[in-house]
């Protein structure tokens, strides 16, 4: 059996200052001037705990000279930052596992080019490119036959898939969450299909359970950055052996112990490495992880989970695309679970 991934209205606008905010007092802006308040617009539904989360979130990314991040120049073919994925989660086999796998294909990608519109409308100066994150290799409530506590997907599943993918003119990324694999056992075996050049790959330190021995769903797992790096390499390997475009790594995140030594990551400019927010709960919380456990820890690029049933358990709506585009850095990977 598959074990499901899941980790009073603001009448006008705000302008919540540096004390309110928990944050040192004041930004300098290009004219040396101190700009003690960030004002954000109200939106139905969010309470001022949440408005002072965002001006946190905000005021963390602007005042941080990391960002953005110092690396290697795109290469041609590219996709990042010259445009924003927006990418629909899950496996087919499974309606608790997100959206991918929760509707019939052809609704669930009706839904999607809704979600890529409004995220065009939002930010007309980025293109948007759709994308489908299936989870190709799923962490288990139980051993297996090899005891790895993970169940790989079939390759005829992962064709499906990508055949969605192509009709769409859509990425695909393969997830893995290794249970007790590794990431050197379960990447070389995607091959075939990372060799694509619209596939690109996803890693899941939630479910990587080796340095703790538990199973998966007993605790948070662990990635450190000699995983990352093994991940990026082998990507990179691929790119040049095959004369294809950059890659995308999406690392998911929402614990400082989720990735350990970020700072160890390699860069490379045939890879492309997004630190994605991956938690779920109310806008607050999110904006806090977000702060904490991306933009706290700079690698390259940052991404940011959306949850249709989880974010909502209390009442609060769906975090749209003009509110977080008021994060700083702005995320340019959004995943729809």
């Amino acid at each position: 059996m598959t074990l499901a991934v899941d980790s009073p209205a603001i009448s006008s606008t705000v302008a919540v200052d540096a004390a309110a905010s928990g944050t040192p007092s004041g930004i300098a802006d290009t004219a040396g001037r101190i700009d003690r308040t960030i004002t954000v617009p109200s939106v139905s539904g969010r309470t001022r705990k949440d408005s002072i989360a965002l001006v946190s979130a905000i005021r963390s990314g602007m005042k941080d000279t990391r960002w953005p991040v110092k690396g290697p120049a795109p290469l041609p073919g590219s996709i990042l930052p010259a445009k924003r994925i927006i990418a629909y989660y899950g496996n087919p086999l499974s309606k608790r596992m997100g959206i991918l796998g929760e509707l019939p294909p052809n609704e669930m990608l009706a839904r999607l080019d809704k979600e890529v519109a409004q995220w065009q409308r939002a930010d007309p100066s980025t293109p948007v490119q759709p994308a489908l994150h299936l989870i190709a290799v799923v962490a288990q409530g139980a051993p297996g036959r090899d005891g790895k506590y993970r169940l790989r997907m079939t390759d005829s599943l992962i064709e499906t898939v990508s055949q969605w993918a192509a009709n769409k003119n859509a990425l695909l990324f393969l997830d893995i969450q290794v249970g007790l694999s590794t990431v050197q056992e379960e990447i070389p075996r995607l091959a075939t299909f990372l060799k694509r050049p619209n596939v690109h790959l996803g890693l899941d330190p939630e479910f990587a359970m080796m340095k703790s021995g538990r199973k998966p769903g007993e605790k948070i797992g662990t990635m450190s950055a000699a995983d990352i790096n093994f991940a990026s390499g082998y990507l990179a390997d691929l790119v040049r052996q095959n004369n294809l475009p950059p890659k995308v790594l999406v690392i998911h995140r929402f614990t400082r112990g989720m990735v350990t030594e970020s700072p160890q990551i390699r860069k490379d400019p045939r890879v492309q490495i997004v630190m994605h927010m991956d938690g779920w709960g109310q806008p607050w919380l999110k904006y806090d992880s977000y702060r904490d456990y991306v933009t706290a820890e700079p690698v390259q690029f940052t991404g940011f989970k959306l949850f249709y049933k989880n974010d909502t358990k209390k009442g609060d709506p769906v975090l749209t695309a003009s509110e977080l585009l008021r994060l700083h850095p702005k995320p340019l990977y959004i995943q729809y679970q």
